[in-house]
């Protein structure tokens, strides 16, 4: 497995077709393993855009922190 933490923001479109977004916390246990913390955040958006916005205006977001699926 990569060492390399996720990205810390995930959007991607749930069973209804709704934009959601991840919000996504990696840490690493004694052996250097990758332990990640998901949580998803309650609003749903419109499109992946208002998804970004949202996350750059309420959690510090910078380019580069997304991942899309």
């Amino acid at each position: 497995m990569s060492r390399i933490p996720v990205k810390p923001y995930l959007i991607a479109k749930d069973e209804a077709g709704e934009v959601r977004l991840t919000l996504r916390e990696t840490r690493f246990n004694s052996q250097g393993y990758p332990l990640v913390t998901s949580t998803l955040v309650d609003e749903k958006f419109k499109t992946l855009t208002a998804a970004r916005a949202h996350a750059k205006e309420h959690f510090g977001a910078q380019p580069g922190e997304f991942a899309a699926k």
